[in-house]
């Protein structure tokens, strides 16, 4: 079986999406028992974006996405036990705790949050492309949304500044069919969401967001358009998530045939069948790998079952206050 790309990339694909699927697994468990609270939104399904993504940037280069961040944050390089813990809410999470599921952060690892505000991160994306444009660097910004946010002001707004400074930044939509809960259908004329870059004179594509194969593709064009001045892009790529919008959605808008049919397309199974066609690993050393992934997570579980709740001097720390706000004191 031919491919454009080689075996590192498969088992590369392979493991990260793996990892990705057993934590949000995890956490959906550990969310049912109390362990984690508030707000949580699982990736789960649409895992080949984030490993696709990974193989067609560089470490180097920024990602900013919405409330569904887990995975992200994961792939970009964020420790699985940093990301347990931000979940638990404690110290030692990647937010120091204080962000929660919604608003994983790293400045090191250039990730860029995790926003609860639908579509207030494609504002803050095209700023973090001008920050580099103005600097002169080379990166390109990946800018998350989903489906729900295409309908945002900000949107617009973005997009034309965006093209009018030739920004560096790569609009990502990743269309999962259903925003919060309502099908794009009930929500917009124009079906095709990447034909809204149409009105800016922006390029614009749909990309397959169950295959790494065409999301490494799709981004790799956009993020080299970006890096050689010639601003910026916006992708639809068309996934689907096999949970509800969040853990309190039931998702009954969908029906049971339709969320099978998309499981057939699962971005782990096609991965693995491409692996094992080419004879690229023998059945012992793909569970060698399931297990690495299983002790990782577990792992992850274990770092933040034993670590410290955030101490109360921390309250009024990592927050902006005017220095003569007068209901803070010390």
């Amino acid at each position: 079986m031919s491919t454009p790309f080689g075996k590192e990339t498969y088992l590369y694909w392979y493991e990260i999406m793996l990892l990705l699927r057993r934590f949000e697994e995890k956490a959906g468990q550990l969310y049912g028992m109390q362990k984690i609270r508030g707000f949580c939104h699982l990736y789960i399904g649409q895992e080949a974006i984030a490993a696709g993504m990974m193989t067609a940037i560089r470490d180097d280069d920024n990602v900013i996405t919405a409330y569904r961040d887990h995975a992200m944050a994961i792939a970009k390089g964020i420790s699985a036990d940093a990301c347990m813990a931000e979940l638990y809410g404690k110290a030692t999470g990647c937010t120091k705790g204080k962000g929660g599921s919604m608003h994983f952060f790293s400045k090191e690892k250039r990730f860029f949050g995790g926003h609860g505000i639908v579509g207030g991160q494609i504002g803050l994306g095209a700023g973090i492309a001008f920050a580099e444009q103005y600097q002169g660097t080379d990166r390109a910004t990946l800018c998350f949304f989903g489906d729900g946010a295409a309908r945002q002001g900000m949107l617009h707004e973005a997009f034309n500044m965006a093209v009018l400074w030739q920004l560096p930044v790569v609009f990502i939509c990743e269309n999962n069919h259903y925003a919060m809960g309502t099908s794009v259908e009930r929500t917009s004329k124009v079906l095709d969401i990447y034909r809204l870059a149409d009105a800016y004179d922006m390029p614009g594509d749909s990309v397959d967001g169950m295959s790494c194969e065409e999301v490494h593709k799709g981004i790799d064009r956009a993020v080299r358009r970006a890096r050689e001045g010639g601003g910026p892009t916006f992708l639809e790529i068309k996934t689907y998530r096999y949970r509800g919008h969040s853990m309190s959605d039931p998702a009954k808008y969908r029906t049971k045939e339709e969320l099978e049919e998309y499981k057939e397309k699962d971005p782990i199974n096609q991965v693995l069948k491409t692996i094992m066609d080419n004879k690229w690993a023998t059945e012992e050393q793909i569970e060698q790998i399931n297990e690495k992934v299983k002790q990782e997570v577990e792992q992850s579980v274990k770092f933040a079952e034993e670590s410290p709740w955030p101490d109360d001097s921390e309250l009024y720390k990592d927050i902006y206050a005017e220095p003569d706000y007068p209901y803070i004191t010390d």
